[in-house]
């Protein structure tokens, strides 16, 4: 390093700024921190040209809320050896130590005044997700909400944290909306005298076309049966007949069989659901499956605006496709062409509910008391009462409860009773008047937000982080009874009751919340692979994949196994579909299996799955710094810094000429790069054999057809930050999965961050260290860590 020529005059005045600055910090002017910074720092950290923009003269040495982030990097830094940089005079050890030592005591002390103070997360509110799970459970109904919302801000991969949280005038007014549509479903259903599910039985004939003759694109009737054939005409398959007559939950059970279906397979399908025409071109996922010669009966439940239909066809791009002209088949058109189809036997459709019936929404909203109708029309209904007041009180103290998910008192309903009994007694109906203060009560901050006090939390605080964690919705029965008690402040009783709650059917969906946003899952139709390059890849291979990921966390949860199996694994999850497309023999059958897998597999553990390789590359190009930041950030627990101004992006080589090895060779040369990409592209690089689509290669694709030269090959080797070499990903496996107390410990600071709202700091280290010190006896098992995140001092704290 080229040492600077520094002003006398400016070192003095920085040294006794800094010096005074430790006199309040560390008690003497002469304190291992204004030694180092004074031996070691100032040369290359002060003034207008500061390395990295980090210039210690403007930034005081005493800890504040201002600077607090500054000196954890400086000490994470400097206890990991990387600054002072090679090359400059280095601090012994002992000072090294000592200066480590002493900020950190200064920055837990200050953070954990800050905590005590004011808790670790400030006024956090539902997610739309939270929002929609609360509302369902709350009032009993079940129709979409979240798609009603905009989508939240997610800071640290979650939505869930406060930081990152706001509420505009529009997210308000979108949160009365979706209140009216809550609870005008919940009125609806409550006063109903008939309910809404019904089915209907239909034959071949009545889902295939009206008029045999008419070219069209809705099923053909052949031999007794419906039919479509293989083809990429949009819409085909649609069936009119199951067009939805209102908005709602449906229910298709099918009986089909394939036609010319491969001699190695049968003919997978795909089950959508849309209006199927060209001004509404977006189709819903309502499933797959494999149809073989002989006919089988498979059951698809899925929610459906009023006038949309179901859509069944062929989806699997590996099929011959027919060939159809002027965008309509006409009958007769497929079966000279010999490509493989699909035959329809029969189906049945039902309009059900998901969750409670109609009674149980009554008595929810009603109590005991009675309707009756309040017309002779019997168009409207009444509340019946002797009185109407006091019962229009106790429902709606009863209602508050549960909806602000904690006893409350008589004054902090007094404004909602008020209002209310102003309503009834200017002549509102007691109906109306009570659905005014469900409203109220559902817009206000104690609903909307999370009522939690600095320090402790108390039993029904507990209650709520435990439920939102792991239902992402509002504490159930048992909880609150628990919470009512004064019980959950035990450990034991904590730890029965995540079991007991992991096995409800809302906590089946914690694995699938918690990796949306912590894999980025949700995220997966952003992209979509180049058939050019990846020819194969197709939507049921997509569902599959994610379905895989779902299906390996799901086990590594029930089977409380270690969390290592994030980077290696002997085992996963597929379909027939899922297992032909990553090239792996013997798996039969459309529904997901355990399949065991080899040593020298190539596609062992999560890290390689075909979902993870999908969100980590935009369908075109693989980058090993995109997938190096995700991986080190995701699942090593590696933060990597926002790249320097200035240093502009690595345009990716679509001819092929060159590797990605090879232009970040270039980009590295500079030195303000070099420092994170010594971090980034170890783990970017090992899994460099998988392409966009999540398939294995030993070589580069291209988009140039015309090009002669041979592809070039995939180097997957590098060096860790330790200096450790690998030469290929299984090597770089091993590497990571002798330390699993560094996966257990990202998986405990990612579980925390989910289900408290603040990202993990400084001041949560040492909790995160007890968790992963508590997991070790049980080989950090995925539900020990996870028992013990609910078991911590940051879980159980504001």
């Amino acid at each position: 390093m080229k040492p600077r020529r520094i002003r006398p005059s400016l070192v003095i005045f920085v040294l006794l700024n800094s010096a005074a600055g430790l006199v309040a910090t560390a008690g003497a002017e002469d304190s291992p921190v204004a030694s180092m910074v004074r031996s070691h720092c100032l040369d290359c950290h002060q003034g207008p040209e500061a390395e990295a923009g980090l210039d210690l003269a403007s930034v005081s040495v005493s800890i504040s809320d201002q600077n607090s982030d500054v000196w954890v990097k400086i000490h994470d830094r400097v206890s990991a050896g990387e600054m002072p940089p090679k090359g400059a005079d280095q601090p012994g050890d002992r000072e090294r130590a000592a200066f480590v030592e002493t900020l950190r005591t200064e920055l837990m002390q200050r953070l954990t005044q800050q905590h005590g103070e004011f808790g670790r997360v400030r006024g956090r509110r539902l997610t739309k997700v939270q929002l929609e799970r609360t509302l369902h459970d709350l009032l009993g109904i079940d129709i979409p909400l979240a798609t009603h919302m905009p989508e939240d801000a997610r800071t640290a991969g979650f939505a869930s944290v406060a930081a990152g949280q706001s509420m505009s005038h529009f997210q308000m007014q979108t949160h009365l909306s979706v209140i009216d549509r809550a609870l005008d479903e919940a009125f609806r259903r409550a006063t109903s005298a008939e309910p809404d599910e019904w089915s209907k039985e239909y034959t071949a004939q009545m889902v295939a076309r009206d008029n045999p003759r008419r070219r069209c694109r809705e099923p053909e009737m052949l031999k007794g049966s419906a039919v479509v054939w293989t083809g990429r005409t949009t819409f085909y398959g649609r069936m009119p007949a199951t067009a939805a007559r209102t908005d709602g939950w449906y229910r298709l059970t099918l009986k089909a069989s394939a036609l010319n279906p491969p001699k190695d397979h049968g003919v997978w399908c795909t089950v959508r659901t849309g209006l199927c025409s060209s001004s509404a071109p977006l189709m819903a996922w309502a499933g797959a499956f494999e149809a073989t010669d002989k006919p089988e009966e498979w059951t698809f439940e899925t929610w459906m605006p009023a006038g949309h239909m179901f859509e069944i066809r062929p989806g699997d791009e590996t099929l011959k496709q027919a060939r159809f002209s002027g965008g309509q088949i006409g009958t007769g058109e497929g079966e000279p062409q010999h490509v493989p189809g699909v035959a329809m036997h029969s189906a049945r459709l039902e309009q059900i509910h998901r969750g409670p019936d109609n009674a149980w929404i009554r008595g929810v909203l009603f109590d005991e008391m009675t309707l009756q109708p309040g017309n002779k029309k019997g168009t409207s209904v009444k509340l019946v009462s002797t009185s109407p007041k006091k019962d229009l009180r106790r429902l709606l103290h009863r209602f508050a409860e549960r909806a602000f998910r904690r006893p409350v008192t008589n004054e902090e309903i007094a404004s909602y009773d008020a209002m209310v009994r102003e309503s009834f007694e200017s002549g509102v109906s007691a109906l109306e008047s009570l659905r005014m203060g469900y409203r109220a009560i559902l817009c206000s901050p104690r609903f909307m937000y999370f009522h939690e006090d600095a320090g402790p939390l108390d039993d029904h605080a507990i209650a709520c982080r435990m439920s939102y964690l792991l239902y992402s919705s509002m504490p159930d029965d048992e909880l609150r009874q628990l919470a009512d008690a004064g019980k959950l402040k035990d450990p034991a009783i904590r730890r029965r009751q995540v079991d007991r709650m992991l096995k409800d059917a809302r906590g089946r969906r914690f694995v699938k919340d918690f990796a949306a946003e912590w894999l980025d899952l949700k995220d997966i139709d952003f992209t979509e692979p180049d058939r050019r390059l990846y020819p194969g890849f197709d939507v049921i291979v997509q569902e599959s994949m994610l379905a895989e990921t779902h299906h390996f966390l799901q086990t590594l949860l029930d089977e409380n196994l270690s969390v290592a199996n994030l980077i290696d694994a002997d085992f996963t999850w597929l379909n027939s579909r899922l297992a032909r497309y990553y090239g792996k023999p013997n798996v039969v059958g459309d529904e997901l299996r355990r399949v065991s897998l080899a040593d020298d597999d190539m596609q062992r553990g999560l890290l390689t799955q075909g979902a993870i390789m999908k969100v980590t590359a935009n369908g075109t190009t693989t980058s090993p710094v995109i997938r190096g930041v995700w991986i080190s950030e995701r699942l090593l627990g590696v933060e990597i810094p926002p790249p320097p101004q200035g240093v502009p992006a690595i345009e990716p080589d679509i001819r092929g000429a060159k590797t990605i090895r090879e232009m970040l060779a270039k980009h590295k040369s500079d030195t303000s790069c070099a420092s994170c990409h010594v971090k980034i592209d170890p783990p970017g690089f090992a899994v460099e054999n998988f392409d966009p689509s999540g398939r294995y290669r030993e070589r580069y694709g291209t988009a140039d057809r015309k090009q002669k030269t041979e592809r070039p090959v995939v180097d997957a080797s590098f060096d860790l930050p330790d200096g450790r070499h690998f030469d290929s990903l299984p090597e770089f496996q091993q590497l990571i999965v002798a330390d699993p107390s560094a996966l257990a410990a990202n998986v405990a600071r990612q579980l925390l961050t989910y289900g408290t709202g603040a990202v993990c700091g400084f001041a949560d280290r040492d909790v995160v260290s007890e968790i992963v010190h508590s997991s070790a006896d049980g080989g950090y098992g995925f539900r020990t860590v996870l028992q013990n995140v609910v078991s911590s001092e940051t879980f159980l704290k504001k």
